[in-house]
């Protein structure tokens, strides 16, 4: 698995498998599902990612933060 941040786009891919996709399917406003001709996976493509994927983590987030990390030189 391969996860790929593209920031002009603000889209965040998260590739499964190295094969080709075929075809693609809008799941909601904010994320496509890349599949193969024999509709294997491939890709997850998550669109206004910085807003998406922060709105998914929140509720993980508010029951076990986040702790301090520490900056090493």
């Amino acid at each position: 698995m391969k996860i790929k941040y593209y920031p002009d786009a603000d889209a965040l891919v998260v590739r499964i498998l190295d094969e080709k996709p075929d075809h693609g399917e809008q799941v909601g406003e904010e994320m496509i599902l890349h599949y193969t001709k024999d509709n294997k996976l491939v890709k997850i493509e998550i669109l206004d990612a910085s807003r998406t994927v922060i709105d998914f983590l929140q509720p993980i987030l508010s029951q076990k933060p986040l702790k301090a990390s520490r900056a090493t030189a």
